[in-house]
Order: C-alpha cells, then sequence, then structure tokens
C-alpha cells in the first residue's frame, strides 16, 4: 500500500507543473466553450480527492487531535480561504497563465506571507502528524515545495492565448 499512497500523494503535481510550463496545450485541450481554470479546479478537485484518499489508506485516526492540530490546521485553512476569497478561482487555477486578467493582490495574506496558499496547505499538512506517517507528509510537503520553485519562474510570453 506505500507505493501506491505515495503515488497518490503526489498525483497533482505533475499535473501543475505541465499546465504552468504549457499553458496553451491545456488552453486548446479545454476548447473555446470551457473556462480552462474551471476545467483545471475540477481536475485539481478529483487529484486532490486521490491525495486525501491516499493519505486515508496509511493513517491511523484517534480522536482527540494533539494540542497543535487546531492552530495549525485553523490557520492553514485560513490562508487558503483569505488567498480563494482574494483571488478567486481563474486567481487560484491559473487563470494567469490561461490569458486572464488576474488583479494584484496585497491584502493580507500577499506581501506577508510568499505562497501563502502553499504556506496554509503545509500547515494544515504538518496539523495531522499525529495522524498520518512522517514520509507521506514530507512527500506532500515536497511536492508543495516543488510547485513554488516552478511558479516562481513566470515569463510572461509563454502564456497562452485565449481561443475565442
Amino acid at each position: 500500500m506505500g507505493i501506491f499512497a505515495a503515488v497518490g500523494v503526489l498525483s497533482p503535481f505533475p499535473f501543475y507543473w505541465w499546465l504552468w510550463n504549457w499553458p496553451q496545450s491545456w488552453v486548446d485541450l479545454c476548447g473555446k466553450d470551457r473556462d480552462p481554470s474551471k476545467v483545471m479546479a475540477l481536475v485539481a478537485h478529483f487529484l486532490k480527492l486521490i491525495q486525501f484518499i491516499s493519505l486515508f489508506s496509511v493513517s491511523t485516526l484517534h480522536w482527540p487531535p494533539p494540542f497543535y492540530f487546531w492552530p495549525l490546521f485553523a490557520f492553514g485553512q485560513f490562508l487558503n480561504f483569505r488567498v480563494y476569497q482574494l483571488l478567486g478561482e481563474a486567481g487560484t487555477y491559473y487563470g494567469v497563465r490561461f490569458g486572464k486578467s488576474i488583479p494584484w493582490v496585497t491584502e493580507f495574506p500577499f506581501g506577508v506571507i510568499k505562497d501563502p496558499q502553499y504556506v496554509g496547505s503545509i500547515m494544515s499538512l504538518v496539523a495531522c502528524l499525529s495522524w498520518v506517517p512522517l514520509q507521506y507528509i514530507l512527500l506532500w510537503v515536497l511536492g508543495y515545495l516543488f510547485i513554488i520553485i516552478v511558479e516562481s519562474k513566470e515569463d510572461p510570453s509563454t502564456r497562452a492565448k485565449p481561443i475565442h
């Protein structure tokens, strides 16, 4: 089960890497009648479900969680919610790479925390350490760190051209 769980934990990251580096191929694949950010969100939710099922398969759940669970999980989810609230679906799901105009955000957590959506996700994962073996948490965190590096190099000339 360990190999399958590891593959499941890592499953979204090649998808994100491909979309970030070749956004036009995704726009072309989605076609002119479908919003590439919306379709990416649907695929990302499916891949996130695979990640959660993978983690659940190797977890040992018990109650109550340790004292550090609630503040880490709550603040991590707050950061994720705040990013989505400020950027919306297109901003969160690579809209800028798909030729959409995404407003620059300076409100908290932007400007205070670099990559707040990934920091929030990492905090939520670390909160689950008492239930999930460390190697799976580290694998997922390494996936986020990989995507942070990938997304730090954005060349506007490689952005997709919307299909009309």
